[in-house]
């Protein structure tokens, strides 16, 4: 991973900050670009969409087609609510304490 230093920048009226023009440059970020924002261990990234969309179609490059990983997740939440709703000992439960 390479870093270098760049120049500060400051956060202005309504939050706004400028990118320097050597930054954007560099990364190629155009007028008009979309960059999506996230905080990773208290730092602020921001990525351009298609790099975004380039690296998540990398990381799930391996999953087959016809494999839904939405649905698996569904199934395991479902599987785990039917678990809570048994209960340690394996019975049913009647709903909240009290109720």
């Amino acid at each position: 991973m390479r870093v270098r230093t760049v120049p500060v920048v400051r956060v202005g009226p309504q939050g706004r900050i400028v990118i320097p023009a050597a930054v954007r440059e560099e990364l190629g970020i155009g007028v008009g670009d979309e960059l999506s924002t996230r905080v990773e261990d208290g730092r602020l990234v921001l990525e351009r969409r298609e790099d975004v969309a380039r690296r998540l179609r990398k990381r799930f490059a391996s999953v087959a087609p016809d494999r839904s990983l939405s649905e698996e997740l569904m199934a395991e939440r479902r599987e785990d609510a039917r678990a809570e709703a048994r209960g340690a000992d394996g019975v049913p439960s009647d709903g909240p304490a009290g109720a």
